[in-house]
């Protein structure tokens, strides 16, 4: 295969940042540092095998002044995990005929690989932490069925630990019963975790976050002459924070403002405790008067990543090329442009204008 010297350099380029971006990590994971300590968590559970049994999704949590790292882990649901017992050939028909495993089988199945991805994921976190950041551990662990009474589909917790890294570290995990060492270790759970009972949590995760700050009201001060496109990025992200407040308030939800960066980090973060949309959701305001390519929704997708988001919500005051669309295709991200936008406010009683052509005038 052929290269040119230009392609060369670009590699080379790339595998220079690449190297940096290890040897950042790894000098603040040593420091302590709280965001690395919770990327390296991320890593670690990314690496984590279970040969596409299920789609990981997670929250991580990190206190360093109490070495204590919490996670909130979604469980494989029931339906997901294997029912064929056995496949047989039938010689007569030319045709494979499977037996399946019963009820009772698959149930105990399920409570087995509940409680050893559990001890599997609490041992791979110890386990990585060669600087000792991580003193004890909270595991709380999720799963989403469709309640079979309402036919709508819930998430709930169905098992809680904390333990310390002393007491789990002296166990011998090739020895245990998983079910017998989460009891052990006084973990939390419903007598069937099969039932999918939900449970109170040893310790519930938190919405405490050092980047939030004080959330401004602008919606109020907005008429029809205002042109969105034209006002302040932080006026912007703060009426955006708004509206997603009146938004997720009727079901008690709430919305957190960050620090202003005009950078393309997070501009808010819902807390959204609905059963069927619910978790975390990072959001990003976008006050563009061009379109928003798909470099601006990879960003967000990485974003959620990091975050260990449920979902990902991208609002501008312009529109979507499609290869933002089509990036964004089956992804958990919402995609919100000026209209969808506008239409949001007046359902919340809000008065505005999205003039793109007048708004490019005004910024330049």
């Amino acid at each position: 295969m052929e290269r040119s010297f230009g392609q060369e350099g670009g590699f080379e380029a790339d595998q220079a940042a690449s190297h940096a971006e290890v040897d950042r990590l790894k000098a603040e994971v040593a420091n302590g540092q709280e965001d690395a300590v919770i990327e390296h968590a991320s890593l670690v559970l990314e690496a984590s095998d279970y040969d596409g049994l299920y789609e990981k999704s997670y929250l991580i949590q990190y206190h360093a002044d109490k070495k204590l790292l919490k996670l909130a882990y979604d469980l494989p649901s029931i339906d997901v995990l294997p029912g064929i017992k056995s496949v047989k050939f039938v010689k007569a028909t030319g045709e494979l005929k499977e037996s399946f495993i019963t009820d009772r089988e698959k149930k105990a199945n399920f409570e087995s690989v509940c409680y050893q991805i559990c001890l599997r994921t609490l041992h791979e976190l110890f386990e990585a932490d060669d600087h000792g950041n991580i003193g004890s551990i909270l595991l709380n662990g999720f799963v989403t069925f469709v309640n079979p009474a309402t036919g709508v589909e819930q998430r709930s917790c169905i098992l809680s630990l904390l333990v310390d890294r002393e007491t789990f570290t002296g166990i011998d995990l090739s020895r245990v019963d998983p079910k017998a060492c989460f009891k052990s270790l006084k973990g939390v759970s419903a007598a069937s975790l099969a039932s999918l009972a939900a449970i109170q949590p040893v310790m519930e995760m938190d919405t405490e976050d050092r980047r939030f700050v004080e959330a401004r009201e602008v919606g109020s001060g907005l008429d029809e002459g205002t042109n969105l496109a034209a006002i302040s990025w932080e006026d912007f992200e703060h009426l955006v924070r708004e509206l997603f407040d009146r938004e997720f308030a009727s079901r008690g939800g709430e919305v957190k403002i960050t620090q202003a960066s005009s950078d393309g980090g997070v501009d808010a973060i819902a807390f959204d405790p609905d059963p069927i949309t619910g978790g975390k959701i990072v959001i990003q305001a976008k006050r563009y008067t061009r379109t928003v390519g798909v470099s601006a929704v990879r960003d967000l997708y990485g974003t959620l990543m990091n975050e260990g988001a449920s979902r990902g919500i991208l609002v501008t005051t312009a529109d979507y090329g499609p290869d933002a669309y089509s990036f964004a295709n089956g992804k958990p991200l919402t995609l919100m442009n000026g209209a969808n936008l506008l239409h949001m406010m007046q359902r919340h009683g809000f008065k505005a204008k999205i003039d793109l052509k007048e708004a490019r005038a005004v910024l330049q």
